[in-house]
């Protein structure tokens, strides 16, 4: 019975994801499914909308089989190591056999023989790159950039025959797998246009995916659905059925309904979570604890945490002191600059409110992949997958986090915590929900 694997963060699940799920199953032929889900805090450095709990729960009743948690370790980080955490987890189920994601391209022909010449990590690459942020480019457009100028280079030193490389990695998409027939034909081009290519954050994502496959030397097959309706920054249409999860998180902001853009079982849930004085949040919920820890570290304190670096724990603090009334969108408005996209900022506030130190989230520290597999939940139907993926696995499979002190799991307990500190009228159950709470049964 095939299993295939989505990575996501349901921040919230709309009709989108759904869309995505359907095409996963039906282009892979899969029966069973397993999600790796980000925890209370997303890529882009973001709080969640909703608990790790209620979007798991989401998941499940949207037909997911099983779902399991990115590490916060990973689940906080550049699309490099976001993706490579949940890649590894993928892997080490022992029960997965293609990955699915979302793409504005819909097609593997231009990622995978990118995929397979940026692998090699080349030191010309990691030059450029850093010779870009020196003049201020941000991390994305200095990334795309020099891997566009690379893919040039070695399209100058014998064409795409040479780019393909002879290392182990991911399996060759068989005929017949949809869009995935694609994948071994076609070049990602040259100039301007594939650096364009790899300016769209779905793609630019899913290119990382690949790469992490291909230096795990994994034989899970990836596969690629094209992404449907409104693009990432796209407002919200009227009358259209599909909209960004960005787009829906600002109408919750705003105090608007999502009805019609979400499942409604999402809704039900979102609705009950609202009720319940548990979401949705958004980094102004969090507004007290980070002035606290802002108001009370030194700048030699804020800079031995992850992100902060470069003089900005200085500019940082005199910025917090500026400041008439104190919000975290005024903070990351007045700090914002070409080089320091609001991205890149938020996650270096995550980093500060989770003291994430740098050398524990070090490039050495990531490269050694999840030490766990932690199950966020599961349905009826997903009970055989669990048993087999726990005779199968490369890693310990965590149901009870009390029973496990690896210090990543720690990291993702506190920072369940932390976020639950910000509810209207947190509860024990709220605060300490991984100790004193089963997996979501569905």
């Amino acid at each position: 019975m095939p299993t295939v694997g989505i990575i996501a963060e349901y921040n919230p699940l709309h009709n989108g994801h759904v869309h995505h799920f359907e095409e996963a199953k039906r282009r892979s032929g899969a029966s069973r499914s397993i999600v790796v889900m980000s925890g209370p805090f997303t890529q882009r450095g973001e709080p969640a909308a909703l608990s790790k709990r209620a979007r798991t729960e989401m998941a499940l009743r949207m037909g997911a089989d099983l779902v399991i948690e990115l590490p916060v370790a990973y689940a906080v980080q550049p699309a490099e190591w976001f993706a490579y955490g949940a890649a590894s987890l993928l892997e080490a189920t022992g029960v997965v056999d293609s990955l699915c994601f979302g793409s504005e391209s819909g097609s593997l022909a231009q990622l995978l023989p990118l995929a397979r010449f940026l692998a090699e990590e080349s030191g010309p690459l990691q030059r450029e790159i850093r010779r870009r942020l020196a003049l201020g480019e941000s991390f994305p457009a200095a990334y795309s950039a020099a891997a566009a100028l690379a893919w040039r280079d070695r399209l100058g030193e014998g064409g795409p025959a040479g780019a393909a490389g002879s290392s182990a990695g991911p399996a060759e998409p068989a005929a017949g797998q949809g869009d995935a027939a694609e994948g071994s034909a076609g070049s990602p081009g040259s100039g301007s246009g594939l650096e364009d290519l790899l300016r769209r954050p779905n793609n630019s994502l899913g290119l990382h995916y690949l790469i992490a496959l291909r230096r795990l030397g994994s034989g899970i097959v990836p596969l690629t659905v094209p992404r449907l309706g409104a693009g990432f920054h796209d407002p919200l249409r009227p009358g259209a059925s599909i909209a960004s999860a960005t787009a829906l998180r600002g109408l919750l902001r705003e105090g608007g309904s999502p009805e019609g853009y979400m499942p409604e079982y999402s809704l039900s849930i979102l609705r009950r979570e609202q009720t319940e004085g548990r979401g949705p949040l958004d980094w102004e919920s969090f507004r007290s604890p980070l002035l606290h820890l802002l108001s009370t570290r030194t700048a030699a304190e804020l800079a031995g945490l992850l992100d902060v670096g470069e003089g900005l724990e200085n500019r940082l603090l005199r910025v917090v002191t500026e400041l008439e009334r104190f919000t975290v969108d005024g903070l990351l408005s007045a700090l914002k600059s070409k080089r320091y996209t609001r991205t890149r900022l938020q996650r270096m506030l995550l980093h500060i409110m989770l003291n994430h130190g740098k050398e524990e989230f070090s490039p050495e520290s990531l490269s050694k992949g999840p030490g766990y597999i932690r199950v966020l939940g599961f349905r009826e139907s997903g009970r055989p997958l669990l048993k087999k993926m726990k005779q199968s696995a490369a890693l310990p499979v965590i149901i009870r986090p009390a029973l496990c002190s690896d210090p990543m799991l720690v990291r993702d307990l506190q920072a369940s915590s932390a976020y639950a500190a910000a509810f209207a009228n947190p509860l024990r159950s709220d605060l300490y929900s991984d100790y004193l709470q089963p997996p979501v049964m569905v």
